[in-house]
């Protein structure tokens, strides 16, 4: 009698468990992979050129106009290399913020630190993305800043590099970059953070006990143990870069990115089947970097 009542009250709690599981589930299973399959199948359509409809029927020849004009393949690497950049610029910047928020700072400090990292990210994405269009414009507050620290001439010789520079930061790849950087460096901080915070101390004084120098410490111990929140935050930093639209067409020299790339042709062009195959493109991406990032054993200290 006691196992029957047992078994029903397990039954009931698996029942209550899956009735409390199912609407974020169907939400996932239907709007979310739902949409993504369509996509998916849309990429695998073609247009036809003289109604300008879509052609439901199973071809590649929207694949083969997408790897083999050169226009496509150049926005193609743009975006990867505007991608890698940043990932790596927020890596650097973050590391040392992240250790010194995680190993040395108060806990006041801290919170402080904690704060002024999340505070960016409570305001408009729009709203920060036009302030610095007027900051890094030609007679912005960053060329003020240049100007007042006799730094004018250096700027100008910057801006005059080829493919990166042009007539003014808001105008140019470098202007775009710092922008991506400053949009992305929260979510490269907080995961390092929290990576490192997990470090034992322990570890520490046993690699100082050993006779490691801090950088020897850092480099074989820290390092490897913050791999984790590295990866996760290049995760965020990579993917975010390479799927955003709305920076490369305020900031930045002329020049299409994939995400720009899927807004015109989804829209002004009406052409779907391309749009969802340029957004096959991250997709692909980011599971080649995943596999990369496992086999470099980046979530082996998860």
């Amino acid at each position: 009698m006691a196992r029957r009542a047992e078994f029903s009250l397990q039954g009931r709690q698996a029942f209550y468990f899956a009735l409390l599981l199912a609407p974020p589930l169907l939400w996932l299973g239907i709007v979310y992979l739902g949409s993504l399959f369509t996509l998916l199948l849309q990429s695998f359509y073609a247009i036809d050129e003289f109604t300008t409809r879509i052609v439901p029927v199973f071809t590649l020849a929207t694949y083969r106009q997408l790897l083999t004009q050169p226009a496509h393949i150049d926005i193609i690497v743009r975006t990867l290399l505007m991608a890698v950049a940043v990932t790596i610029a927020a890596a650097v910047i973050a590391l040392p913020v992240a250790l010194y928020m995680a190993r040395y700072a108060g806990p006041r400090m801290k919170a402080l630190f904690y704060v002024g990292v999340m505070l960016p990210m409570w305001t408009s994405y729009l709203v920060k993305v036009y302030a610095w269009r007027l900051i890094l414009a030609k007679q912005g507050i960053a060329s003020w800043g240049f100007g007042h620290l006799g730094l004018m001439g250096a700027l100008d010789q910057v801006l005059a590099v080829p493919v990166v520079g042009g007539p003014s930061l808001a105008s140019s790849y470098i202007g775009m970059f710092v922008v991506f950087v400053y949009m992305w460096l929260p979510f490269m901080i907080l995961p390092l953070a929290a990576a490192l915070e997990r470090v034992p101390a322990s570890l520490l004084q046993a690699s100082a006990d050993l006779g490691a120098r801090p950088g020897q410490t850092f480099r074989n111990v820290v390092l490897p143990l913050a791999l984790p929140g590295l990866a996760a935050g290049s995760i965020f930093t990579f993917s975010l870069t390479l799927g955003d639209y709305i920076i490369p067409s305020v900031v930045g020299a002329p020049g299409y990115f994939i995400g720009m790339m899927v807004y015109q042709q989804q829209g002004t062009a009406g052409n779907l089947p391309l749009a969802a195959a340029f957004s096959v493109v991250p997709i692909i991406l980011i599971a080649l970097y995943l596999s990369l990032a496992k086999r470099l054993g980046a979530f082996d200290a998860l």
